[in-house]
């Protein structure tokens, strides 16, 4: 076992993402040290380098693998899962989704790739301020918080990303495969709640053709 995955592993770190900060402060030494550390323990496959600066022990070395969905909110502190990939997790659409997508409350999307944990994406929206984590949900899973969009809220995030006029419920139905059942459940609270969130009207347009065909308004 290399040095630097036994100093973290004593250091109760293994099932963290850790920065170069952090390394820095828990590793002695100069910066070239440090480097070095870096490097024998990622050619060992010890440790994956998630991007620059960004670091994670490999599976033997954990007590459990990473979430996905964790480790895009170690991509991008602050953001949390939506669009489709929060419809999917949810069951409300069936198709499989290949990419981990995010809201982020920065002004650019990103986009990162990883040979290990796959695709994720992040998009900014034009959202009033305080508002952001509305209907917005705390996740856990194996001592992994996770942020998580409620599927009404993700939906509503995926129409404001793709600037979708209301075409009726066919389009809910037959373009996003979302089962009538589910948009049952919506209540006329959540609908008035997300009516805050937004600053296009065209969203509230949505949401309020939403209320009238679900018998809400």
């Amino acid at each position: 076992m290399q040095t630097l995955t036994k100093k973290l592993i004593d250091l109760d770190l293994a099932n963290r993402v850790f920065t170069d900060a952090l390394l820095e402060r828990v590793i002695e030494g100069s910066k070239q040290r440090r480097y070095h550390l870096v490097n024998r323990a990622i050619k060992a496959g010890e440790l994956l380098r998630l991007r620059r600066g960004s670091y994670l022990l490999a599976e033997p070395f954990r007590d459990y693998p990473i979430h996905p969905f964790a480790l895009a909110q170690a991509f991008v502190p602050g953001s949390y899962v939506s669009y489709e990939t929060a419809l999917a997790h949810h069951g409300w659409i069936p198709e499989a989704v290949y990419t981990t997508a995010s809201v982020t409350p920065g002004r650019k999307s990103l986009e990162y790739e990883h040979t290990k944990f796959g695709h994720f994406s992040f998009h900014p929206l034009a959202l009033r301020p305080g508002y952001f984590l509305e209907l917005v949900e705390r996740e856990q899973s194996r001592e992994q918080t996770m942020l998580v969009a409620r599927p009404v809220r993700a939906l509503m995030d995926l129409v404001c990303l793709k600037k979708a006029e209301w075409q009726g419920m066919d389009w809910l139905q037959e373009s996003l495969r979302i089962d009538y059942e589910y948009l049952r459940q919506v209540t006329g609270a959540e609908i008035r709640t997300l009516k805050l969130v937004y600053k296009h009207k065209r969203v509230i347009r949505f949401l309020d053709a939403l209320a009238r065909e679900l018998g809400n308004d």
